[in-house]
C-alpha cells in the first residue's frame, strides 16, 4: 500500500507544470555550449592556400567531417546563455588538393574571396 501511495505522489508531483516562484529568487541556469567556438579573430587568421593541418591548428578539429565530402569541413557552434539568449554560428571550409580554397558561413574572413 505504501508503494502505491508513493507512486501516486511521484506522478502527482511530476505532473505539476511549474514550480512556485519566490519573488527576488531565481533558479540557477547553466550555460549550454555545443560545438566548436569560432571567433572572428580565429577566422581572420585563415589564408587562402593553407594546409588542412594549419587550419586544424587555428580552428581545432571540425565538428562534422563527411567521408563523401573529404574536402569540406563544417564547424558548428551553438550556445544558450543562462538568460535564455541563443547564439549559433556555422562555418564551412572547402579544400582543393588539401589546400584551403573557400570559406562560407556566418563568420567570414577577408581572405574568403581570394
Amino acid at each position: 500500500m505504501h508503494r502505491l501511495a508513493f507512486a501516486l505522489l511521484v506522478v502527482a508531483v511530476s505532473g505539476c507544470g511549474g514550480v512556485p516562484r519566490i519573488p527576488g529568487v531565481t533558479p540557477y541556469k547553466i550555460e549550454i555550449q555545443q560545438g566548436n567556438y569560432i571567433s572572428q579573430e580565429m577566422v581572420t587568421q585563415l589564408k587562402h592556400g593553407m594546409s588542412k593541418d594549419q587550419v586544424r591548428f587555428i580552428l581545432g578539429t571540425p565538428l562534422l567531417t563527411d567521408i563523401f565530402h573529404a574536402e569540406r569541413w563544417d564547424y558548428v557552434y551553438w550556445r544558450e546563455a543562462s538568460s535564455g539568449k541563443r547564439e549559433s554560428r556555422k562555418l564551412a571550409l572547402f579544400f582543393e588538393g588539401g589546400k584551403l580554397a573557400r570559406i562560407d558561413g556566418d563568420v567570414v574572413s577577408s581572405a574568403a574571396g581570394r
